[in-house]
């Protein structure tokens, strides 16, 4: 009983959108599993162990994630594994991929900054502020360049079709991820001048603030 209530305490302390996409999963799942839809049955499950990853890998590194960082990876791989492949709204709606692609290509950009960022301990003047916005944006690329070779090796090798139009859709695809990246590292550069765009330099101050020990360097 009292690891039944532990594991409630700790469903109850998550962002009620997160809340909401794993009761979906669950009631996804037995929906499917009572009228023999294994594959969806297999998909539901899928999402939710991989919702749960990013608590078991923070855990495991020690550090914090914010609650909107957390609600924001959890509501990409919802949308990218069940509701895009259980509902293949990849192929009814084609605007959906490129959303997609533009929200991992800005959350890369923000995880890059972090990352130099922590290099630096913390530490504004360590390099100019373009600098550490421009090695952020490098990485957001560098992981849609990755995904898009991905795509292709899957293609050619086990006869997919996750490029869809092939050039064209790898191209716009590249796009989405460099104007993604942009605004990602432009965050970056904002919160290093003190200054706010949106909520984006806000995830950043509260991951850094959940995270000090990672940044002994940095002035208040």
């Amino acid at each position: 009983m009292a690891e039944t209530g532990t594991w409630t305490a700790k469903f109850r302390r998550q962002p009620y959108v997160v809340q909401l996409i794993w009761a979906s999963l669950a009631l996804a799942f037995l929906v499917a599993a009572a009228t023999l839809n294994w594959s969806l049955a297999f998909i539901a499950a899928a999402t939710f162990l991989l919702s749960l990853a990013p608590i078991l890998f923070v855990r495991r590194i020690g550090v914090q994630l914010p609650m909107s960082f957390f609600a924001g990876i959890v509501i990409f791989i919802y949308a990218t594994i069940f509701l895009g492949e259980a509902f293949d709204l990849y192929e009814r709606y084609s605007w959906w991929d490129v959303v997609l692609h533009g929200g991992s290509a800005l959350g890369f950009g923000l995880i890059g900054f972090l990352f130099v960022f922590t290099m630096f301990e913390g530490d504004r003047y360590a390099a100019p502020a373009w600098a550490m916005a421009f090695i952020a944006f490098s990485f957001a690329v560098t992981i849609g360049a990755l995904w898009e070779i991905f795509e292709f090796f899957m293609d050619q090798t086990f006869g997919l079709n996750m490029q869809k139009s092939g050039l064209v859709d790898t191209m716009w695809d590249l796009i989405v991820d460099v104007i993604g990246g942009s605004f990602g590292a432009f965050s970056g550069f904002l919160f290093l001048k003190g200054r706010q765009l949106g909520g984006f330099t806000g995830v950043l101050h509260e991951f850094i603030q959940k995270n000090r020990k990672l940044f002994r360097r940095l002035r208040k």
